[in-house]
């Protein structure tokens, strides 16, 4: 099985993909195939940038031993992609202590198949590339991925494959924690829709301006993607909170949680020694 690694600011995400259903890598789209194809099991867990390698794999051995699997016999290929330049290392490290493969690290120099128009290519994070080849084989033609994470991100792609660039704001759950941080008599809330836009309680309020003003802003910067992108841009959400905002945006066309797992198995397909 292919193990797909995700590490984000906030949590890292694991899945693992049968060998037998591993995309092509050739940005064919098959009708009705969605990221989660092939995805037999998924993982999410805390970032923690104190871990050890050594610690990283006896949490992921649990894990795997928790749906039957060995970490030997079970997995035989490895693909990373990691905003967290102490973690990438540690992963490295796990890799080569733990698992008997050579991991595929998403970075300046991997190939991709597509053609990065940021003026550093080597500024794109490797979770917005993996989104970004993943949104172009399931949906080929120009697309807008929203990516609600740690940081709220939008990415651009072109009908001709390129990655253009994007737009970065503050995630949800950083712009709420400065709120409560900085505001002494507001305090935390469960974010579940309020009885209407106007809360007739703090806590409604908080709920109110969270889902649906997050929800505008998504909607007004998709708007403005796609008046240089063109009319029939897909926009596709993913991230933890994806599947949350999306039912209030009047913009977002298709939510994929497991967008970036299956940017990066596709990305693994075409960095295979075989493919050279």
């Amino acid at each position: 099985m292919l193990l797909a690694i995700d590490v984000g600011n906030t949590q890292t995400v694991f899945g693992l993909y049968d060998a037998d259903s591993v995309a092509s890598g050739d940005g064919a789209s098959l009708v009705g195939r969605k990221a989660d194809s092939g995805l037999s099991h998924n993982f999410r867990i805390a970032t923690v940038a104190g871990r050890t390698a050594d610690e990283h794999a006896l949490l992921f051995s649990q894990l795997l031993d928790m749906r039957g699997l060995d970490r030997l016999s079970s997995i035989s290929g490895l693909v990373v992609s990691s905003t967290v330049p102490s973690i990438t290392t540690t992963v490295r490290d796990m890799v080569d202590r733990w698992f008997q493969v050579d991991p595929v690290v998403v970075g300046p120099g991997i190939r991709s198949g597509m053609s990065i128009l940021y003026d550093n290519p080597k500024e794109v994070g490797a979770d917005r590339i993996a989104d970004a080849v993943a949104a172009y084989d399931l949906y080929p033609g120009p697309c807008l991925i929203v990516d609600f994470g740690t940081a709220t991100t939008f990415d651009a792609v072109s009908s001709k494959r390129e990655y253009l660039g994007g737009a970065i704001v503050p995630g949800i759950e950083i712009s709420l924690n400065a709120l409560f941080s900085q505001a002494a008599a507001l305090r935390k809330v469960e974010l579940t829709e309020p009885r209407g836009i106007i809360g007739k309680s703090t806590v409604e309020s908080i709920q109110s301006g969270a889902l649906f003003g997050f929800a505008e802003q998504a909607d007004g910067l998709c708007r403005r993607f796609k008046a240089e992108l063109g009319a029939n841009t897909t926009v596709i959400a993913t991230g933890g909170l994806s599947g949350l905002i999306s039912r209030y945006c009047k913009e977002i066309d298709v939510v994929e949680p497991w967008l970036t797992l299956h940017g990066l198995r596709l990305i693994y397909e075409m960095n295979l020694p075989s493919k050279d």
